[in-house]
């Protein structure tokens, strides 16, 4: 039987300022993709949120200034969605957690991260496909909330709303993710230096008067220092010197049929035993050469198959 574990309170870290120059970054639109599901233990809930790559100078202006946003950390962790009875995978997978680890959470609809620490998406990814024997290792692991799917108000009240969950009598591993605001694009600046200066991905931004609904929605941004994209891999191309008898690169393709190599980002251990042909992989670019291919992939991750309505943050 499971024994209930209290682990060390968890808050994310925020920035102070920083001085220097303007950073070469890519501000991702987010287009917000959930729904509240019905509190069922059978069924997965509905699609979640993904984003997409746009240039910095489409940073929030005009009607939406930056100060009508709310700011977080984007977390390197694996996205969860608890339907009020069961932990669920963004594709739609039933999350094998220990039944002390649930135990106490609220009877609604979060959405969040299953999160271990900056840099450690790998562990919580095989902790979460290849659960161990005992329990130990998830006694590491939070579960950071980011959104309420089936609140029904503005995002302002969804904040107010996990900021109460401490005080529902949930355990300290639930937690919500720390919402701030800034003023301008030098806060901003320095917001997302202090992430990444401490080995995070980089920031979200979330109006504060938009609705969790279905569908795509510009009130989600996602700003990170690289682009990141997603394609399947087709092949495994043999290695070479060092690299006799490993894989050399991944052949790739991309949902529009391109294809490209990803050598980059390989470790031995990912050469000697590469993702699987057919498997979807992220890899991180710095753009698009004049030819429209990724310039400098980097391999990432390997990404769990998406189901029906699935996407990323």
């Amino acid at each position: 039987m499971h024994r209930p574990h209290r682990p060390p309170d968890f808050a994310p870290a925020t920035a102070p300022g920083f001085r220097g120059s303007t950073l070469p970054v890519a501000l991702a639109l987010a287009l917000a993709a959930s729904c509240a599901a019905p509190v069922v233990a059978a069924e997965p809930p509905g699609g979640l949120m993904h984003a997409s790559a746009v240039p910095i100078a489409a940073a929030p202006t005009g009607a939406h200034p930056l100060s009508a946003y709310w700011v977080s950390e984007k977390l390197d962790g694996l996205r969860g969605r608890w339907d009020g009875r069961r932990l669920w995978t963004r594709g739609g997978l039933p999350v094998d957690a220990p039944a002390w680890f649930t135990a106490g959470w609220p009877e609604r609809a979060l959405d969040g991260e299953l999160w271990l620490g900056r840099g450690r998406f790998e562990e919580i990814s095989g902790l979460v496909r290849n659960p161990p024997p005992d329990d130990a290792p998830w006694r590491e692991v939070r579960f950071l909330v980011f959104d309420l799917p089936g609140h029904g108000g503005r995002f302002d009240e969804r904040v107010r709303a996990m900021r109460a969950l401490p005080g529902t009598g949930v355990p300290p591993w639930l937690r919500p993710v720390a919402q701030s605001r800034v003023t301008d694009r030098a806060g901003l600046r320095a917001r997302l230096r202090a992430v990444l200066d401490a080995g995070g991905e980089g920031l979200m931004l979330h109006r504060g008067d938009a609705r969790y609904v279905p569908g795509r929605s510009d009130a989600l941004l996602k700003l990170k220092p690289h682009d990141d994209a997603e394609a399947r891999v087709v092949a495994h191309l043999p290695g070479r010197g060092k690299y006799a008898g490993l894989a050399g690169a991944l052949l790739v393709e991309r949902e529009d049929g391109v294809r490209f190599r990803i050598g980059s980002g390989l470790s031995d251990a990912l050469r000697a035993d590469p993702p699987p042909v057919g498997s979807l992989v992220t890899y991180r670019h710095n753009g698009l050469t004049v030819n429209g291919l990724p310039r400098f992939p980097r391999y990432l991750r390997l990404r769990p198959e998406p189901v029906e309505g699935g996407g990323t943050r």
